[in-house]
């Protein structure tokens, strides 16, 4: 019996289909370790589109912005500029969307949409813009619908909101977000009738005079609040004279003028009626 086993393995071993079957069986074996333990990787067709957007957005950098940041967005300081390698998209988004770059004086403040300045970029080429820039560091990426949107918040988070914003933005923005004066002639602008969005980019990237406030400070869930009491604030009809809505400045200007003033009016009455006694 173990003669004719043998005989049978020796007769295996010289058919012509033996070889071409093991070296299938080996490199079917190869293939499936292979597939699992090798990591798992993005294919070129998925990564391509990403990639396209980072060339064009390059391309448009190189055009508008290389002038005052340098090419490679290392920033110029005879300009003025800062280096823009680790701001992330969500600072490009914001600058560019709200019409503040490119400057036209590197000097003085930006200025937005609700000062004057409109944006001059299409969607796409911003999105572009902001693309490559998040491809040269770290920073905030333009954010999610969901990080920023108000939509179903109760009235006590709207109020949790509103503490928030007394607490950390009024003291530049007013109570309810109609902007003021700064020191050294700077603005902190209105953000009334701001984009929820642009909101969340500004706290998170800090632009111009304003603070950065992480998500460690202040989490999405607080911005959300903060942004359905500046519109709720905003959307409620006033009841007499808003004097601008910027609270104890512009009344107690008024109150000077109308205090004041009639004191003075009346001192000026009553000398001329004493020098004609």
């Amino acid at each position: 019996m173990r003669f004719l086993a043998s005989a049978g393995r020796q007769s295996l071993r010289r058919h012509k289909a033996a070889r071409p079957v093991l070296l299938a069986l080996s490199l079917f074996l190869v293939g499936a370790v292979y597939a699992a333990v090798a990591p798992a990787t993005t294919s070129s067709a998925e990564g391509a589109p990403n990639e396209q957007l980072i060339a064009q957005g390059k391309d448009l950098f190189a055009v508008n912005c290389a002038s005052c940041h340098g090419l490679n967005a290392e920033g110029l300081a005879q300009q003025g500029a800062p280096a823009l390698t680790n701001v992330g998209g969500a600072a490009v988004d914001f600058q560019v969307r709200t019409g503040r770059m490119p400057m036209g004086n590197p000097y003085t403040q930006a200025q937005g949409q609700g000062q004057g300045k409109q944006n001059t970029f299409s969607d796409d080429e911003i999105n572009a813009l902001a693309a490559y820039v998040a491809s040269l560091g770290t920073g905030p990426d333009v954010p999610t619908e969901d990080q920023y949107s108000p939509d179903g918040l109760s009235a006590e988070d709207v109020a949790r909101g509103g503490d928030l914003f007394r607490t950390n933005c009024s003291a530049c923005h007013n109570f309810k977000g109609a902007g003021g004066a700064l020191p050294n002639g700077y603005v902190a602008p209105s953000i009334e009738n701001t984009d929820p969005a642009q909101i969340w980019e500004a706290l998170r990237t800090g632009p111009g005079q304003m603070p950065v406030f992480a998500s460690g400070a202040i989490p999405d869930e607080d911005v959300k609040k903060m942004i359905a009491y500046v519109e709720q604030v905003n959307a409620t009809p006033s009841a007499g004279l808003t004097l601008g809505g910027l609270g104890p400045v512009s009344e107690g200007f008024w109150a000077w003028v109308a205090g004041i003033g009639s004191l003075v009016l009346a001192a000026i009455w009553i000398a001329t009626r004493g020098a004609r006694a």
